[in-house]
């Protein structure tokens, strides 16, 4: 039994749910962070004055101190206190939203959003560890399914939130209720967290030193491989950007040289290689980061096409994404209901949904005439956010199902971490892709009436070529899949033999 058992047996079934709700509602609140403040940067460039990198900057700064933060926060929790990193994290996040909602200059904002990013990268680690160490077995499949499901509503209403409070605040500083909304609502969060989330250290006492150099190297490595992604903005960056993936390589095997060396001194690591010798968490891992390095991009590009290409306002081109969260929201939840008797095989059919569900969507973007083209895009969100629901709350409590519970926290963060570098060079290259072909239109002279491609045409190749790049990265997830399904299939028929 792990050393947090004893703490989950003096909790009742009302009291580990309830804690669970705040767990699940502050990691909401930091994931529509990652989305609804996109919506918002037109808002910030007119009341701040901001240039394109620093818009950039305010987007890519989060994401980048969010992944960052993720493993030396997850590692803490692990060793020390999740409750204590968890309201660390959310204090910071609730100060820093209200910094960035009163920023009087661009650059303030820049560094207060990335002071917000740690924050939120602090959080989210100790909600996947509390999840871990608050349920076992079945329940905790449907604990994820629920975390899942919240998670894929944040992401597929930020961009209506964010709409819908620049409408409501105005087009000047409206954008300043992006994070004036997350004041209250951190209060309200901490005010529940310190009330009902668990209490004790989660790490043994021999397990209790915390490993600096390891946290340093690898927070290098981090920088240094998101850093060139992050800073890709399809405008003609500088070819130099790459070199930091020298540093990222360097980084990396220094830190991975270290971790083994502490290891073999009796020591604790900042993380346990023999975790990536289980296939279900290898495995898991890989499926997740090419998914986010999918997902998040096709939003992207959905609200780019959506606003610029048919001149949507950024409310009701956040509105044609609610499909994907309401059906989302419902295959997490089945899918956590259903994942201990479904296995690998639930998360392959999702993907499959996944790819045909935004199949469609890229045919509804070029094929439909404008006025229908948003509402046949919000259907065919019906099937690929439906599937997405079988994939990520399902994917997530197989590939921690082998994890000890006092591992949990980095194990989920190296989870967390994949996410977002997936995301940082999904979004790099589609964006890329996607503006690439758009300014090469623009800039060959074409328009309507020019006898060139018109500016409709324009954006509807840029939305079929990156969308035809995110289609392909989703497929490479359902391949992986397969992989893991046929590996867990031949494993079960080894043990039935042996045990026969």
């Amino acid at each position: 039994m792990s050393s947090a058992d004893p703490t989950d047996a003096r909790l009742d079934d009302r009291t580990r749910w309830r804690a669970f709700a705040v767990c699940v509602a502050v990691a909401a609140l930091t994931i529509l962070d990652l989305s609804k403040v996109n919506v918002g940067l037109p808002s910030i460039e007119r009341s701040l004055d901001a240039t394109s990198s620093s818009l950039q900057f305010i987007v890519a700064g989060y994401a980048l101190a969010f992944g960052l933060a993720l493993v030396p926060a997850g590692r803490l929790g692990d060793l020390k206190s999740r409750r204590a990193l968890f309201i660390v994290g959310l204090v910071a996040f609730t100060g820093s939203s209200l910094l960035c909602a009163v920023a009087p200059t661009i650059e303030v904002l820049m560094v207060t959003r990335i002071l917000q990013g740690f924050a939120a990268g602090t959080q989210m680690p100790q909600v996947i560890g509390l999840v871990q160490q608050l349920f076992r077995g079945p329940e905790r499949g449907r604990a994820f399914g629920l975390f899942g499901a919240m998670i894929g509503i944040s992401t597929a209403l930020g961009p209506t939130i964010g709409g819908g409070l620049i409408a409501l605040g105005g087009e000047e500083n409206g954008w300043r209720l992006l994070f004036w909304m997350n004041v209250p609502l951190g209060l309200v969060a901490l005010f529940f967290a310190v009330k009902l989330l668990p209490k004790g250290a989660q790490g043994q006492a021999k397990d209790r030193e915390l490993d600096i150099v390891g946290i340093l190297l690898l927070g290098a490595a981090i920088i240094t491989l998101m850093l060139p992604f992050v800073l890709t903005t399809g405008a003609g960056d500088s070819g130099a950007r790459w070199l930091w993936l020298v540093g990222f390589a360097v980084f990396l095997g220094l830190f991975v040289l270290w971790e083994v060396r502490y290891k073999r001194q009796g020591k604790s690591p900042v993380v346990h290689f023999e975790l990536f010798r289980l296939s279900s968490y290898r495995n898991g891992l890989s499926i997740v980061a090419v998914y986010f390095a999918a997902i998040p991009a096709s939003f992207l590009m959905v609200t780019l096409f959506l606003q610029e290409g048919l001149g949507l306002s950024p409310l009701f081109a956040g509105m044609v994404s609610i499909p994907f969260a309401a059906t989302s929201a419902v295959g997490s939840y089945v899918g956590g209901r259903i994942v201990d008797r479904v296995g690998r095989a639930l998360v392959v059919f999702g993907l499959f949904m996944v790819v045909v569900g935004f199949v469609l969507l890229m045919l509804a973007a070029v094929l439909t005439p404008p006025e229908v083209t948003p509402w046949a895009m919000a259907g065919a969100f019906l099937v690929g956010g439906l599937g997405g629901g079988f994939v990520v709350s399902p994917n997530q409590t197989l590939t921690l199902a082998e994890i000890p519970v006092e591992q949990s926290g980095v194990a989920g963060s190296m989870q967390q971490l994949g996410q977002r570098v997936g995301t940082a060079i999904g979004t790099a290259v589609a964006t890329s892709i996607f503006y690439g072909i758009v300014r090469g239109a623009a800039s060959g002279g074409s328009g309507a009436g020019s006898g060139g491609v018109s500016r409709l045409d324009a954006y509807h190749d840029a939305f079929r070529s990156g969308t035809t790049f995110t289609v392909s990265l989703m497929a490479l997830a359902l391949v992986l899949a397969v992989g893991d399904l046929v590996v867990r299939r031949r494993a079960a028929r080894r043990e039935a033999a042996t045990a026969a």
